[in-house]
């Protein structure tokens, strides 16, 4: 089972090596493309002032982040929450930059960067000459944007996670993953001795004239129903 980590962060600038900092980082566990149910969010105190240009974009103040943790009080918490999982991001040099630099800070080893997968180049290789922005994806895969009225890390990273399911083959292939499980499910079922129920009934095959019919044809050609009897099937007179 192939485990990924989809992970945002919101910052207070454009690049650490000006001095901007790390602010929020939000990860998600998928399994075989489908969202576990586990998540990490942290916010982070940047030890300087946030620019009013940046609060604009996420809505996180000074006062947000005052009494948050600094990095090097989350980094393990967040390292162990990844795991050896690869790291899904969109414009995933951006983020891993702020990563790394607040690693460095504190001496924490980096990510590699295999382990980083860019959900902007996967986009800008289906989409060439497009507009490929996660906003920009979320319109055309038809992902509500109703509950983002600000940039947010973790709600950015749930968003960023049904884009990458449309990006490795969207609702097809949730439906694959779906029967191939119920299919295993059914097998480990029937290989304990039980019975797997069909999901989904057949339709009737017979028509009510058919029916009928072979009422008919029984009544007609057994003159000894008592065998059918001792196996609990009672014959009896056709009607339409």
């Amino acid at each position: 089972m192939t485990r990924e980590i989809v992970l945002d962060t919101e910052t207070t600038g454009f690049d650490p090596k000006t001095g901007d900092r790390l602010i929020e980082v939000g990860c998600i566990e998928i399994q075989d493309l489908l969202p576990t149910g586990r998540t990490f969010h942290r916010l982070v105190n940047p030890e300087r002032l946030i620019p009013p240009d940046a609060i604009r974009v996420h809505g996180i103040t000074d006062d947000k982040v005052r009494d948050a943790p600094r990095f090097a009080e989350i980094v393990q918490d967040l390292m162990a929450f990844i795991g050896d999982a690869p790291v899904i991001a969109h414009n995933a040099q951006f983020d891993r930059n702020f990563i790394d630099h607040e690693c460095g800070r504190c001496g924490q080893p980096l990510l590699a960067e295999t382990r980083w997968i860019d959900t902007l180049q996967l986009a800008q290789k289906r989409f060439p000459g497009m507009a490929n922005s996660l906003d920009a994806l979320c319109k055309r895969f038809k992902i509500s944007l109703v509950d983002r009225a600000l940039h947010g890390a973790l709600i950015d990273a749930r968003l960023l996670a049904e884009v990458y399911l449309e990006l490795r083959g969207g609702k097809e292939r949730v439906l694959d993953l779906s029967s191939r499980r119920e299919g295993l499910a059914a097998a480990a079922h029937a290989a304990a001795g039980g019975h797997a129920a069909r999901p989904r009934p057949l339709a009737p095959r017979l028509r009510p004239e058919e029916v009928v019919a072979h009422t008919l044809f029984l009544q007609a050609t057994l003159k000894d129903t008592s065998l059918w009897a001792a196996y609990g099937v009672e014959i009896q007179p056709a009607s339409i």
